[in-house]
């Protein structure tokens, strides 16, 4: 559980977050951090269908493109996008940082989010975009973070659908929709408080498969049986 003063990185996005004020500080209200973006960086359209996000740039500046509409916010700027509507953040600015002031309301569990998706893109788990793999996500959005965030294509309701098919196949492999290394400060480091290495994931696909063919197998050979009596 995030905690007020706590510092995570993110090393694809080369961006880091320090809490200001968490949901345990603020009953769930409001989640508030300063953000720094690195030169160049930035993150994918996304929606938050239930929460608002404000920003407030405290030095360098801060694109936000809002729906179809891009904005280079200075110091001193603000900028708020109302739930359920599209967005991203970005450094257009090669040289220099741009430090933010990053509120979410109400603050739901988008600390352990970040605090997730910065640990698995610390440890190599994302792509060139900081995005990890099709059935961590799936486990993640149809799990704690269900309803609370999703990219901005392709369609939501399709999205869900696709979540709820994909789940129950990345639990099986391993995966889980947040990890006791990532999120507290109680940090556990045995077996099973991160996410599953590679060979993990593969041995327990293999072995569903496995148990999904011989599952078949045995339905056919039983309707076969049926049909010839």
């Amino acid at each position: 559980m995030a905690r007020a003063g706590e510092e995570i990185y993110n090393p694809v996005q080369g961006d880091w977050i320090v809490f200001r004020q968490t949901a345990r500080d603020t009953g769930g209200e409001l989640l508030s951090a300063e953000l720094v973006v690195a030169p160049g960086g930035g993150n994918l359209l996304h929606v938050h269908p239930l929460q608002e996000e404000h920003f407030e740039v405290l030095s360098g500046t801060l694109g936000v493109q809002i729906e179809d509409e891009d904005r280079i916010l200075r110091e001193g700027e603000e900028a708020t996008v109302p739930p359920g509507t599209s967005h991203r953040w970005y450094n257009e600015d090669e040289r220099q940082r741009a430090r933010v002031l990053l509120e979410l309301r109400p603050a739901l569990n988008t600390e352990t989010f970040f605090e997730n998706l910065y640990g698995l893109a610390t440890d190599g788990k994302t792509d060139e975009n900081g995005t990890a793999n099709l059935l961590q996500v799936a486990v993640a959005l149809n799990g704690l973070h269900k309803g609370e965030i999703y990219p901005a294509t392709p369609p939501i309701a399709l999205q869900k659908a696709l979540f709820a098919l994909l789940s129950p196949v990345g639990k099986l492999v391993g995966y889980r929709d947040h990890y006791p290394k990532y999120s507290g400060a109680e940090t556990p480091s045995g077996e099973g408080a991160g996410p599953p290495s590679k060979m993990s994931v593969m041995a327990r696909e293999v072995l569903l498969g496995g148990g999904l063919l011989a599952a078949s197998a045995f339905l056919i050979g039983k309707m076969r049986r049926r049909n010839r009596g």
